[in-house]
């Protein structure tokens, strides 16, 4: 099975390489994105965390794939293949436009996500442990947020009346509280510092002139790192 996660990663390396330079089906992934102005969605340099992301999942399954593999390991690797595959086929659905069906395949890369990461103990920050799936997690908490915003814009989804600024505002609110849950509950640093950058990406991508939009994801990054020091001094 170490063999599956090696080559469903390089896969996702090279599809996903692929998607944002040259583009799948005419289109890069950020070329598609930015067909609609979705309020929460951040600055494109936010998008960066990508690399970071693959890099350290990289060097997961390079150090995992050296290791003798016990049976909770083997459960974690097929875990991780199968995130894998979810990432492929939710970049495949973005590009053929099939955006309802790209949520499910979303909402299923966070399960696997999920998975992995309650499988390892509370404050786990090794590179061979939690730490990899803390930035992937946090990042695709936020990710499916802005990914089913953009989708309900597309459909023209009135929001029961309540305006996109509203319900974008709500959006940051349960990002900033699933932040700080996991922050106390998990002991897990990274997790809402990957949150923090994308609140900070919104905020920017906004600019000053969108009002709340700018000033609270600013407010809820200074409540999240006071949040984040407070906890460790307690630890």
């Amino acid at each position: 099975m170490k063999w599956v996660a090696l080559l469903s990663y390089i896969a996702m390396i090279i599809i996903n390489g692929l998607a944002s330079t040259i583009g799948i089906n005419g289109k890069t992934t950020a070329e598609i994105s930015n067909q609609i102005e979705v309020l929460f969605t951040p600055a494109g340099y936010v998008f960066a965390i990508w690399i970071v992301i693959y890099i350290v999942l990289g060097i997961w399954i390079f150090i995992h794939f050296f290791s003798k593999t016990e049976n909770q390991e083997t459960a974690i690797i097929n875990l991780v293949t199968l995130t894998c595959l979810f990432n492929i086929a939710w970049l495949l659905c973005w590009h053929y436009a099939y955006f309802v069906l790209s949520i499910v395949m979303m909402v299923g890369l966070l399960i696997s996500l999920i998975l992995i990461y309650s499988s390892y103990p509370k404050g786990d920050t090794r590179f061979a442990g939690r730490l990899p799936f803390s930035i992937y997690l946090g990042w695709i908490s936020v990710a499916l947020m802005a990914n089913i915003s953009f989708v309900l814009k597309y459909y023209q989804w009135n929001g029961f009346g309540i305006s996109e600024i509203w319900w974008t505002n709500l959006l940051l609110f349960v990002a900033t509280c699933l932040a700080i849950y996991i922050r106390t509950v998990e002991v897990d640093v990274v997790f809402p510092l990957v949150i923090i950058w994308a609140l900070i990406g919104i905020a920017v991508k906004n600019g000053v002139d969108a009002g709340s939009l700018f000033y609270m994801p600013i407010l809820y990054s200074v409540v999240l790192l006071i949040w984040i020091f407070v906890g460790k001094r307690k630890e």
